[in-house]
């Protein structure tokens, strides 16, 4: 049986790596050491004995960490490390730094598909390993469903146990690793025993009653607004050509809510004539607009082709 993270030979030729993806249940992808993933059948795969990708999972599959005499409520936490060897395989290991021994299960739910991947006592101040899985393959990766149980013999209330559903995404694993001692690694940290926030009833009653407050007034715009990027930002030399009509198209839109608002029956947006895409965007965006009655080139003694005027529906 072979797992992610596993050193293995091929049979048939003088090739080694890491089994970094579960392709079926005949074939795994397996990554060598000039860091190409190829697919290989199980039957021409072999153990490497006397390696192992991560050091957590030798002896008891738990790592003793040091024990202080204070007892310690919260503390539960997953780190999601990269293997050492196999950079796309990451190993899920479960940090007690609570006081309590912990009852835990780990169930995946795969569209319907439940499958049991770990379950064990989790003793106190200890670290274990409870899955591995491809980096690569996150957006298919199933929902966790950990269910935690926790006993002491000490003079303390019983504590509710945890039924967490987790779906990881990649912005779980957008931030900076941090170094995790209990593991001697860098990794992902994410607490599953974060205290809920306490809800101060006054406060919440007092907001039903609060006053709104009064919103923001909006400036009334000036019959005339110039488009040319270099009239709305003092940095336009250092904007790329689609930043540049990103912010036109942005400030046009802003300024023609202001005129709405302030009920103007007209408004003249002076966009240039350059290659015709500001031009092209602004036309379109009125030509659909609910407010709009009609527009038309602005004052062409004055501005040619480089000025729309907007009429507004009264």
């Amino acid at each position: 049986m072979f797992k992610l993270g596993d050193f293995v030979r091929f049979v048939d030729e003088k090739r080694e790596g890491y089994v970094t993806r579960l392709i079926d249940a005949q074939t795994l992808g397996v990554t060598d050491t000039d860091g190409f993933e190829i697919p290989v059948a199980i039957s021409n795969l072999t153990h490497v004995h006397g390696h192992t990708s991560n050091p957590i999972t030798q002896g008891d599959n738990q790592k003793q960490v040091t024990v202080d005499d204070e007892f310690k409520e919260v503390g539960i936490y997953l780190a999601v490390a990269e293997d050492s060897k196999a950079s796309a395989v990451a190993h899920f290991t479960l940090i007690n730094n609570t006081s309590y021994q912990l009852l835990l299960s780990l169930k995946t739910d795969k569209k319907g598909i439940y499958k049991g991947e770990f379950a064990s006592v989790v003793q106190a101040k200890t670290a274990t390993q409870l899955y591995s899985a491809n980096l690569g393959d996150l957006e298919v990766w199933p929902e966790f469903i950990f269910q935690i149980l926790y006993f002491s013999t000490a003079n303390v209330k019983p504590k509710d146990p945890i039924n967490l559903i987790r779906k990881f995404k990649a912005k779980d694993f957008s931030g900076a690793k941090k170094q995790v001692p209990e593991i001697n690694k860098y990794a992902w940290l994410i607490q599953l025993d974060e205290p809920v926030p306490l809800i101060d009833a006054q406060k919440l009653k007092e907001s039903f009653f609060k006053v709104p407050s009064e919103k923001p007034k909006v400036a009334q715009p000036s019959p005339e607004i110039d488009l040319h990027i270099e009239k709305i930002r003092d940095d336009y030399q250092f904007l790329g050509q689609s930043e540049i009509v990103d912010i036109q198209l942005a400030y046009f839109q802003q300024m023609l809510d202001a005129a709405i608002v302030h009920q103007m029956t007209s408004i003249v947006f002076i966009h240039g004539v350059g290659n015709g895409t500001l031009r092209h965007h602004i036309h379109k965006a009125i030509s659909k607009h609910p407010q709009v009655r009609t527009f038309m080139d602005a004052r062409k003694e004055k501005f040619g082709f480089g000025a729309t005027e907007v009429f507004f529906k009264i």
